[in-house]
């Protein structure tokens, strides 16, 4: 999919406070430019910046792309919501193109990093699924959960799932910092919030409750399979510690197992999420399945995006259904 001119234009008004920005097409796409020199591309509605060590730095968990072929030079930069962030990001990539070469070998050297575990990058057929419908059987997994009421945007105990969340997980990744990680910890990304979703009446599919304080939810974050109910204690203790005002208690440690699913890979705000729905169940139908909702099988919701930080047109949502043989 070639990229769009609107696209490219909200990239280079986003990019803007680097300096002047410039662009024009190139081998089909667009071609990006700071004060006239060639730092980056977008590329299938795509903003990629050329491997510096900057990037390295600034882009921990970027993988070398090679979005037009031959070798991977280009680092993909998905946040595009903090101005502040990208200037940084292009006035010392362009400081650092305008050096003299270093010695061959740089770009070996910023590909040696340190071994770390993305779940979504390993387990892609999870979290990656594409905008087609597809089958999966999901595996059990292991997840913090905390239950709650009311609308996610407005909800005050959505907000206090998200510290409990958050706060437990990064506490539990970080406890290599003060030597008390568990056995068997190794280096991961924090996997993706994710959320099942009900409503107060039972059923809900994800189109059929257009009042939000009517929703049920169990907000959730996986866990790395070393997390036992004594490293979850040992984080509750810990952030109890830093926040004695927040309570834990609706906090839980599950292991869960979805089973035969159906998924799809909705890009968009929200509210659209029907029109994906909609090409789900169709699909299911089609392929010899009914939706299975019902007890602790769910709507399924996995956000891979932070709405606070990317635009909500280019929101990634993986929306799964629970199904069984028709």
């Amino acid at each position: 999919m070639a990229s769009t001119l609107e696209f490219v234009q909200y990239v280079a008004g986003q990019l803007a406070e680097a300096g002047e920005i410039t662009y024009k097409k190139l081998f089909g796409e667009y071609g990006l430019w700071c004060h006239g020199l060639f730092f980056g591309t977008v590329e299938d509605n795509q903003f990629y910046i050329k491997i510096t060590d900057a990037g390295h730095r600034m882009l921990p968990e970027a993988e070398p792309a090679a979005p037009h072929g031959g070798t991977p030079g280009m680092y993909c930069v998905e946040d595009l919501e903090d101005r502040g962030f990208l200037k940084t990001l292009v006035q010392e990539t362009c400081t650092e193109l305008q050096q003299p070469k270093k010695a061959k070998g740089r770009a070996k050297k910023m590909e040696q990093k340190p071994e770390k575990l993305d779940y979504k990058k390993v387990y892609k057929d999870l979290y990656l699924p594409k905008t087609k419908p597809s089958v999966i059987d999901v595996p059990e997994m292991i997840f913090i959960m905390v239950d709650g009421k009311g609308d996610p945007n407005t909800s005050e105990a959505y907000k206090t799932a998200m510290e409990i969340l958050y706060g437990l997980s990064f506490g539990i990744k970080m406890s290599k910092m003060s030597g008390t990680q568990p056995e068997g910890y190794f280096e991961y990304v924090v996997p993706p919030l994710e959320g099942l979703w009900w409503g107060e009446d039972g059923y809900f599919d994800g189109r059929t409750i257009t009042d939000k304080d009517k929703f049920c939810w169990t907000a959730m974050i996986r866990q790395p399979e070393f997390v036992t109910q004594e490293v979850f204690e040992s984080a509750k203790k810990a952030l109890q510690k830093k926040k004695p005002d927040l309570d834990l208690s609706p906090a839980r440690l599950v292991k869960y197992t979805e089973g035969l699913c159906c998924q799809v890979m909705h890009i968009g705000p929200y509210d659209n999420e029907p029109a994906a729905i909609e090409k789900l169940e169709q699909f299911i139908a089609d392929s010899g399945f009914v939706t299975d909702i019902g007890g602790n099988r769910l709507h399924h919701e996995i956000y891979l995006g932070d709405p606070r930080r990317t635009a909500p047109e280019r929101l990634k949502t993986v929306i799964r259904h629970p199904v069984k043989k028709a």
